[in-house]
């Protein structure tokens, strides 16, 4: 019963295949006798007989002008899609075909199928796409006032962008600010503060937070009931506003120390205070929060202070006692800074200890924990590595872990390799990074090219294999190989986060489009073409003429046959009939 039913759904399509082609014939067959009722083939050859004759009376200024004209408006489209292509990566030609003509021709359909049968995957991958597009703090950022302005008053440029001074300006609020500080006039100061875009006014508003707070410290408060004795009693002062005046006012390093020391007695007091009302209610815990906060940023940034100023041991120390006392604070990812203080050092045992703590499956990775660890491979055969004698006698086991920790790391952040080569030059890093971007190249370079060149060996072991991971993953955007697929959005958000004057690398190297070869060889052509008619008008011309002849030839010998196997009138010979 079954196979019987199948037999007859099987035959089901046989027949409709043979009533479609038989409808298909009979439309061909009245195509065919509505032409020769019509007499298109001799409408044809007399179009074509005509457009010949046009072209003979045509002149070689013709020519001239015609190709002329050509040249001028394929160069004037290659010019536009250059620009369009520089500006937003794409070509204008094909972006307006995608958009306006693919519906036209069906394309919409099939996307909204595909779609449809993909939306759980497509909301994974999104998710998977906007964690990987992340921007995050810097762990080693400059000091506006003592690095950043003074690159400004030496180059006349601005180092960061609007979009990264916004950024910060967000993390400062999240940081140093709760809701409870409008109880406090300093705090609520500060709060308006942080929110200010003006330089200048962010520290106008310090210097009044400290100055409120100096006049209201002072408060007479009995010793004694009942009695006239009367103590004065200091009032903390603001930490909040030492830490902007350090970090925008100061113009050197060791003056922003000065005012970091002074708001970390005011933090640390705050702290205090804080901690043991913490559990009074949600109010006193999120001040408690805002000042653990505010007192774990000021130790980072006098321990960077320290290492800046050639202190690296006191340092080193600094950020190790601040990871013991709060160890669950790794969103300032103090351990990057640790790692770069520990290789100024050379302590590359203690390096090793830090990464194999931090370089773990589970946390995420950043170009400082992959490529320190890559040198610490390299640093073991890179004195004695030399491409000729591998390529003789192969690598060893050290060197095959050197070349696929160099790997992993390209993998990671392809931008790196370029500013470490110094391939390209390097700019001050932003306050704000994207991981595998450009903009966290930028970061990591800027500090640890030094330790790289530290290394003998290093950095030819790095020239001699880095490209080799590229091989590996042919189609980064589509799979990876140790880590997840490149991320498509990082050349945008390092577009916001770099300077206009720096030339952001963009990985995988996009290809010139299709569009702009090809109007750029129309140019090239058209333009010979009227130089040539211009310089030699009777010879072109007489190219021209052969040339159309040779191109309308197919046209004439299709023509002919059709006249000869049809007959002088279709219609006639049927009725005849």
């Amino acid at each position: 019963m079954t196979r019987g039913s199948g037999g007859s759904v099987g035959e089901l399509p046989s027949c409709i295949l043979w009533v479609y082609t038989w409808k298909w014939n009979c439309w061909v067959i009245c195509f065919l006798w509505l032409l020769e009722i019509l007499g298109v083939p001799w409408l044809a050859s007399a179009f074509i007989l005509t457009l010949s004759m046009f072209l003979n009376t045509l002149t070689p200024k013709f020519y001239v002008a015609l190709t002329g004209t050509s040249s001028l408006i394929s160069g004037l489209i290659l010019i536009f899609e250059w620009w369009y292509f520089r500006k937003y990566g794409t070509s204008f030609i094909e972006q307006v075909s995608v958009s306006h003509l693919r519906p036209l021709l069906g394309g919409v359909d099939n996307n909204s199928s595909n779609n449809s049968n993909s939306s759980n995957g497509d909301s994974d991958s999104n998710r998977q796409s906007v964690s990987e597009c992340k921007v995050w703090r810097n762990p080693l950022n400059l000091f506006r006032g003592a690095e950043y302005n003074r690159y400004t008053w030496v180059t006349g440029r601005e180092p960061l962008t609007y979009y990264d001074m916004n950024l910060s300006a967000q993390d400062h609020q999240t940081f140093f600010t709760c809701d409870s500080d409008h109880m406090r006039p300093a705090d609520a100061i500060m709060q308006k503060a942080w929110r200010e875009r003006n330089p200048q006014a962010r520290i106008s508003a310090a210097h009044e937070a400290l100055e409120i707070n100096e006049i209201r410290s002072r408060v007479e408060v009995p010793l004694i009931a009942s009695s006239t004795i009367w103590e004065i009693k200091l009032l903390p002062k603001c930490a909040t506003a030492y830490i902007l005046l350090a970090e925008e006012e100061a113009t050197t390093i060791a003056e922003a120390e000065k005012l970091f020391k002074q708001a970390l007695k005011a933090g640390d007091g705050c702290y205090r205070r804080s901690q043991q009302l913490q559990h009074h209610g949600s109010q006193y815990e999120a001040q408690h929060r805002r000042d653990t906060n505010v007192l774990v940023y000021i130790k980072r940034r006098l321990a960077m202070c320290a290492r800046r100023l050639g202190r690296t041991r006191e340092a080193v120390k600094m950020m190790r006692d601040l990871m013991k006392e709060f160890p669950l604070l790794s969103m300032f990812n103090i351990h990057e800074n640790l790692l770069e203080a520990l290789l100024e050092l050379q302590a590359y045992a203690d390096v090793q200890a830090v990464l194999a703590k931090y370089d773990d499956i589970s946390l995420p990775k950043s170009a400082t924990i992959c490529y320190t660890a890559a040198l610490l491979k390299a640093r073991a055969v890179s004195d004695k590595f030399s491409p000729e004698a591998a390529s003789r006698r192969g690598l060893s086991t050290a060197e095959m872990n050197a070349v696929e920790a160099i790997h992993r790391a390209v993998e990671f952040n392809p931008h790196v390799p370029k500013y470490l080569l110094e391939m390209k030059s390097l700019i001050l890093p932003p306050e704000h990074i994207l991981k595998r971007g450009d903009s966290e190249a930028i970061a990591y370079a800027f500090f640890h090219l030094a330790h790289w060149k530290r290394v003998e060996g290093a950095l030819n072991l790095l020239h001699c294999t880095w490209e080799g991971t590229f091989r590996m993953i042919p189609y980064p955007l589509e799979k990876g190989h140790l880590f997840y697929p490149y991320p498509i959005c990082t050349e945008t958000a390092d577009r916001e986060l770099l300077p206009s004057f720096h030339e952001v690398s963009v990985y995988p190297k996009k290809e010139l489009p299709f569009f702009i070869l090809f109007t750029a060889g129309l140019c090239s052509f058209t333009a010979m073409l009227a130089l040539l008619t211009h310089q030699f008008p009777e010879l072109m011309g007489v190219f021209a003429k052969a040339f159309l002849s040779t191109l309308f030839a197919p046209l004439n010998f299709v023509m002919e046959k059709v006249e000869s196997i049809l007959p002088s009138s279709l219609w006639h010979q049927l009725t005849r009939i």
